[in-house]
């Protein structure tokens, strides 16, 4: 049974959202979280928060999309914390746009951000991880699952880590290390993602979880010790459906969004060789 109180957990993107909850939930319960973001002035309201309940929590403001920056982010924050027993990637960008629409620099982002960050940060720790019989935590996306539409390069970020999880999981049985490796797949969680400019509007017609769900799931995942957790959990559900016919499923996705776009009044996008 996993209790995180006395833990350090570090947790990144944790200015809001879903870090943002983490962090005050995982502090709540007793864990000592180590914080990190990009915007310092909300880091500092959330770690204000934080330490109300874990007052040795502490934070950094840190561009994790620097890849230079991260092995040097992750001595400073093993030293300041006095070690690490948990880290939870939880930083990344959404990106909602027809596949064909993507700039060539915000393919670069998505994947510099979602996907080689979280891979530089976890093996820059994994010693640490090792020391303490510790957990890396990812927080994916039912979207490394599903192939929703408009996502395909945010979807193909999520795989990744997804499946560099996996492989990690692995590698560390194989040398017998003893690190939990568990990526949590939220589905729609009410947080500021949906509503960030330079993204198409969400299509999604699923009632939001509140940001606070993610806290039980990812502790679900340490008591556990299961690989993979979805959030709400019936997600769960749907990649063996697709798994068992890929071309049905996908046909589906296809006539699902073109009834969503009609009820929302909207077009179907204009394809790369013209209109639909």
């Amino acid at each position: 049974m996993f209790d995180p109180s006395g833990q350090r957990v570090l947790v990144t993107g944790a200015s809001s959202g879903l870090g943002a909850a983490l962090a005050e939930g995982l502090a709540q319960r007793g864990a000592v979280v180590g914080l990190c973001a990009r915007r310092e002035d909300r880091l500092a309201e959330v770690l204000e928060r934080v330490q109300h309940h874990s007052p040795d929590s502490r934070a950094w403001t840190v561009d994790l999309a620097d890849i230079d920056g991260v092995d040097s982010f992750a001595a400073r924050a093993t030293e300041e914390l006095g070690g690490i027993d948990v880290l939870v990637n939880n930083a990344g960008i959404p990106k909602r746009r027809w596949a064909w629409q993507h700039r060539p620099d915000e393919i670069a982002d998505v994947l510099r951000l979602n996907v080689e960050s979280p891979i530089r940060l976890t093996g820059a720790l994994l010693g640490e991880l090792a020391r303490h019989q510790g957990h890396v935590v990812m927080i994916g996306s039912v979207a490394a699952r599903l192939a929703p539409p408009n996502e395909a390069v945010y979807a193909a970020s999520k795989a990744a880590i997804t499946a560099y999880a996996e492989g990690l999981r692995v590698d560390l049985g194989v040398a017998g290390v003893p690190v939990g490796v568990h990526v949590v797949q939220p589905g729609v969680l009410s947080t500021e993602l949906f509503e960030l400019p330079d993204n198409d509007p969400s299509l999604s017609d699923i009632e939001a979880l509140p940001p606070t769900a993610i806290v039980d799931a990812v502790l679900e995942a340490l008591n556990s010790g299961a690989t993979e957790t979805f959030v709400p959990g019936w997600f769960a559900d749907l990649p063996p459906v697709k798994a068992s016919d890929l071309d049905g499923f996908l046909q589906g996705s296809i006539d699902y969004t073109r009834s969503r776009l009609e009820a929302l009044g909207a077009d179907p996008p204009a394809g790369p060789g013209g209109p639909t």
